[in-house]
C-alpha cells in the first residue's frame, strides 16, 4: 500500500490550471490585486454568502491583521484547542490570551465559561470552529453584546459551511479563513477576511498593502499580505470543483461512521442539525480504559502500515514550550483531556472506500 497521509491537497486538472494562468504571460501582472485576485474575491463573496470579503496571503495574516483592524487591546478570550496560528496571532499583537475551556461534545469554546473570564481589560472573543463543528454563535453574540466585546471567528475549518442557510463567514465582527493547501478549499497558500463593517475592510486593505492608495499617497502604516495571481488562479480552479470535493469527503466520512460508529471507547464527530458541513477532518477520541488501547498505540500501529494519522490538536496551545510557565493547562481540563486522546484519521476527497475500511480494520485490531 502507498503511504496514506492525513490530508491530500485538492487540485484541478493540470490543463485547467495552465489555461487559467496562461494570460499572465501576456499581462505580466503577477500580484497587487490583479484580475485573478478580483475575480476570485467576487466569486468567493457569492459562494460564501457574505457581504464583504478581502483576500490575503494566508490565514494567519488574516487573523493578525483583523485584530489590528479592530483595534483590540488588553485581553482576548480564546480557546487552546486550536492550531498554533490562533494563539500566536493574539500574542504577536501584544494581546493577552485568556484561555476558555471547550465543550466535550463538539470541541468548540464553551460559552457558559466565557463570562467568568471577562475583566475590564477584555476587548474581544476569538472563537474557533473546529473540525467543521460550529461554535454556539448565538450565545457568544449575546455575551459580546452584553459586555461590548468584538468577536473574531477563526473559520479555517469551516469553508462553505452554512447554518440555517446563512454563510458561516457572516457571523461575528470578522471571520477569517485559511486557504492553505491542506484545507477543503485551497489557493496553495492564501486566506480571507469576511467583515460586517466596510470601515474594517478599509483598514484590512491598508494593513495588507502598506497603506498605499496611489503612487504618491500612503495613508497608513501597513504590512504586505497580498494574495498573488498564481494562488488566486488556483483558487478559481478549485472553486469550480469544491462542491464535488465536499460531496466526496462526505462519502468518506460516512464510510468511517459505518465502520466505527457505536464502538465502545470511541467518540466520533457529532452531526449538528441545521448545519451543512464540509467534512474537513475525521477526528476520533479514544478512551483507553474502555477501548483497551491508547491513542499513541493506535497511531504507531497505523504508521507501521504506512498510514499517517495526526494527533490534532496536540499539544494544546497553552502548553507550548514557547509559552512555558505563562499559562496553566489545568484551567482548561476538557481541552487538555481531548488533546491526549484525539486522532484525526486520513480524510480527503479521493480516499478510496477500501482504504477507509483498511484504516478502520487496523484501528479496531488494536482493541484488547
Amino acid at each position: 500500500m502507498d503511504k496514506i497521509m492525513v490530508t491530500r491537497s485538492s487540485m484541478p486538472p493540470f490543463e485547467e490550471y495552465i489555461e487559467e494562468i496562461r494570460g499572465l504571460w501576456d499581462t505580466r501582472w503577477l500580484t497587487n490585486m490583479g484580475e485573478k485576485h478580483e475575480k476570485l474575491r467576487k466569486e468567493l463573496k457569492e459562494y460564501l454568502k457574505v457581504d464583504n470579503i478581502d483576500l490575503l496571503v494566508n490565514g494567519h495574516m488574516s487573523l493578525e491583521l483583523s485584530m489590528q483592524a479592530l483595534g483590540l487591546k488588553g485581553e482576548v478570550i480564546t480557546t487552546p484547542f486550536t492550531f498554533a496560528s490562533t494563539t500566536h496571532a493574539i500574542v504577536r499583537n501584544h494581546l493577552k490570551p485568556v484561555f476558555c475551556d471547550v465543550k466535550p461534545e463538539d470541541f468548540t469554546i464553551d460559552p457558559e465559561k466565557i463570562e467568568d473570564l471577562i475583566t475590564d481589560s477584555t476587548s474581544a472573543i476569538v472563537a474557533v470552529h473546529v473540525y467543521g463543528n460550529v461554535c454556539d454563535m448565538e450565545a457568544i453574540q449575546n455575551i459580546a453584546d452584553k459586555y461590548e466585546l468584538k468577536i473574531i471567528y477563526d473559520a479555517s475549518h469551516a469553508f462553505g459551511i452554512t447554518v440555517a442557510g446563512k454563510g458561516i463567514g457572516s457571523f461575528g465582527d470578522v471571520s477569517t479563513f485559511s486557504f492553505h493547501a491542506t484545507k477543503v478549499f485551497n489557493t496553495i497558500e492564501g486566506g480571507a477576511v469576511c467583515f460586517r463593517d466596510k470601515e474594517i475592510g478599509e483598514k484590512i486593505y491598508d494593513l495588507k498593502n502598506f497603506g498605499i492608495h496611489g503612487p504618491e499617497k500612503v495613508d497608513a502604516v501597513g504590512a504586505n499580505a497580498k494574495l498573488n495571481e498564481f494562488c488566486a488562479a488556483m483558487g478559481l480552479c478549485n472553486l469550480r470543483h469544491v462542491d464535488e470535493e465536499i460531496e466526496k469527503r462526505k462519502k468518506v466520512a460516512q464510510r468511517y461512521r459505518r465502520n466505527l460508529e457505536g464502538v465502545r471507547g470511541i467518540k466520533i464527530n457529532p452531526i449538528k442539525e441545521g448545519v451543512v458541513n464540509n467534512y474537513p477532518y475525521f477526528p476520533v477520541i479514544f478512551d483507553e480504559k474502555i477501548y483497551g488501547a491508547s491513542r499513541n498505540q493506535i497511531v504507531a500501529e497505523l504508521e507501521k502500515n504506512g498510514i499517517f494519522a495526526r494527533k490534532y490538536f496536540y499539544p494544546i496551545t497553552n502548553t507550548f514550550d514557547c509559552y512555558y510557565g505563562e499559562y496553566n493547562p489545568l484551567d482548561t481540563p476538557i481541552a487538555l483531556h481531548l488533546s491526549k486522546r484525539v486522532i484525526t484519521l486520513p480524510m480527503y476527497a479521493d480516499l478510496q472506500e477500501e482504504v477507509v475500511d483498511r484504516i478502520c480494520e487496523i484501528v479496531l485490531s488494536c482493541r484488547t
